[in-house]
């Protein structure tokens, strides 16, 4: 029986036929690593996703995390999915065998966290920040601090947090006023607030490490003036509380389960993370991996969400083809009917091309070079950005196909949709996110950074029989680009970011499209036809989407600019 969670047969396609991920086993890091220990860990992914993860999804949605004041109470089901979880050893898969690692390539460990967050994100979240503040730690943390705080974070005992947003600032980072207090020892003390925490406050492990940015007395003006700091909930030798308050949890729409946190730091202990100043730096590489990781997430969901829609249209009886006579004809199944058959299309093109793209992001991870670091900064803003929008899509499609049922909690749909809401704002919104791309990502270098995505894109398309739009919409985004930066005018060039980050999202995704196509080839049965299908839609009827979209930006339109606040009502 075919899962509802995730696609199996669709993540060994893009792994072993289209990525080749055989093929790193040639290098000495995954040396160790086959295609049989590659199946081996999907495999338990899924069994531990489908088992431990899934079945407290729904109950976790309607029985979110309370704060008595003292104590976070957590339905049971997590932290035994966590535990289950940490003892497979996946926390730790990309990381290196002398800390505890399994050197897994970042391309297979992206299809099996997929299985975790497709079956549910909320829990789920826990052990990707967890991960992220581990990995964060051994790039840049000291051995001891690697010791003392990333070893337990990968045997389960602790977990990890980022915290970056103030309630006074949300995203806008320089305006962060917590403030780090050097003592004479060489230690830090932290006062102030944050806010948005996710995982911020739980017993769910023994410590939660809170990374945290903060000004040391002294240090310059916006974010050149932050530190990054380790504070720990508990002290780590007399467990107990270090000067970390829980001032109250956000109840959101979605993502229930995860607590999401206010909290307030009050003289708390703290340990400086290298060196003082570069602390935006450092958790840079926490949140490009966060964001990488949101992109992820958003596509889980909307992926789960299309195959619940799939195997009810395929199951619900209603209606009859509008050429059909007879009304005592028997009712037909609604995947039948070209308006379902047209929302499932489009879903499958959005799902199946944004798991494309962020297998190929993980993948750009296991070869490094300075071309692939240049792509991968480039096309990061659109790995987080373009699933949260298209897939949530999916997953309103997946309503919509439902029916009156859709927006019931009779079924799932309406849990994924909520769940998927969230990730347009996780990690930087679209619109930071657009401005990150055209503002930085593709003028950094010259332009090299589009200039390298584009004769990627290129050197695809000129070898498919679909790739003459792209290759025409290719010419259209470089000449755009050039365009908006032409006077050298931030605020008009940046205006309609988000159109741009649309437009060139769809571009990536059609991308995507034609190297499945590529890869699918003449090959016979359902699988491969449904690939050459959806890559056919996607250039023919999404693609297009990008011209009034280009023609906006081309026109030099700056509405957004000129209108007065007060004219909005």
């Amino acid at each position: 029986m075919n899962s509802t969670v995730l696609s199996r047969r669709d993540l060994d396609f893009l792994l072993y036929e289209w990525l080749d991920v055989e093929k790193l086993t040639a290098r000495e890091r995954f040396a160790e690593h086959s295609r049989e220990t590659f199946d081996a860990f999907l495999d338990v992914s899924q069994q531990i996703a489908e088992r431990d993860f899934a079945p407290h999804n729904r109950k976790n949605d309607l029985n979110e995390p309370t704060f008595d004041g003292t104590r976070v109470e957590i339905i049971p089901e997590v932290a035994h999915a966590l535990r289950v979880f940490a003892e497979s050893g996946l926390l730790g898969a990309t990381m290196d065998a002398e800390h505890g690692g399994l050197q897994l390539p970042h391309a297979v460990q992206r299809a099996c966290f997929l299985w975790f967050q497709a079956a549910n994100t909320a829990t789920s979240a826990y052990a990707m920040l967890t991960g992220g503040n581990a990995h964060l730690l051994l790039a840049h943390g000291t051995d001891e601090q690697i010791r003392r705080f990333v070893h337990p974070m990968l045997e389960g005992r602790f977990t990890g947090t980022m915290c970056l947003s103030e309630p006074q600032a949300g995203s806008s980072l320089s305006d962060v006023t917590t403030r780090a207090t050097r003592q004479a020892d060489g230690s830090y003390r932290v006062t102030g607030g944050k806010m948005w925490i996710s995982g911020g406050d739980h017993e769910l492990s023994e410590n939660i490490i809170h990374l945290v940015l903060a000004r040391v007395a002294g240090a310059p003006a916006g974010v050149k003036g932050l530190s990054l700091f380790i504070v720990p909930k508990r002290d780590l030798a007399t467990g107990e509380r270090n000067g970390v308050t829980l001032a109250g949890l956000n109840h959101k729409m979605g993502y229930r389960g995860t607590t999401n946190a206010v909290l307030a730091f009050e003289d708390a202990a703290a340990e400086l993370v290298g060196e003082e100043g570069r602390g935006l730096q450092y958790m840079f590489h926490m949140m490009n991996e966060a964001r990488i990781g949101v992109g992820s997430g958003a596509v889980a969901l909307g992926y789960t969400g299309y195959l619940h829609a799939l195997a009810y249209a395929r199951e619900r009886q209603q209606g009859r083809p509008v050429a059909a006579k007879d009304p005592a004809a028997p009712p037909v199944p609604i995947v039948d009917h070209p308006d379902v058959r047209r929302m499932l299309l489009a879903s499958k093109s959005y799902v199946e091309g944004g798991l494309a793209l962020v297998l190929y992001a993980a993948n750009l991870l296991d070869q490094p070079s300075p071309e692939n670091d240049l792509l991968l900064d480039t096309l990061t803003p659109i790995v987080k950005a373009w699933p949260s929008q298209w897939c949530r899509l999916a997953d309103d499609h997946a309503i919509q196909i439902h029916g009156g049922y859709g927006y019931t909690r009779e079924y799932p749909v309406e849990q994924f949709y909520r769940d998927n809401r969230l990730n347009s704002i996780h990690e930087g919104t679209d619109g930071i996110q657009a401005l990150d791309l055209l503002g930085r990502k593709v003028t950094q270098g010259g332009g090299a950074g589009l200039a390298l995505l584009l004769d990627r894109i290129r050197a695809t398309a000129q070898k498919s029989e679909l790739g003459a739009p792209v290759l025409a919409a290719c010419d259209r985004l470089a000449a755009t680009t050039a365009k908006l930066w032409a006077a050298g005018d931030p605020a008009k060039a940046l205006v309609n970011a988000t159109a741009y980050l649309d437009a060139a999202g769809h571009l990536v995704i059609a991308w995507m499209w034609l190297e499945q196509a590529d890869a699918a080839g003449d090959s016979a049965g359902d699988f491969y036809a449904g690939k050459r299908l959806a890559a056919t839609y996607f250039v023919t009827h999404e693609l297009p989407r990008i011209g009034p979209l280009l023609d906006l930006l081309d026109s030099g339109d700056t509405l957004l600019l000129d209108l007065e606040d007060a004219w909005l009502g």
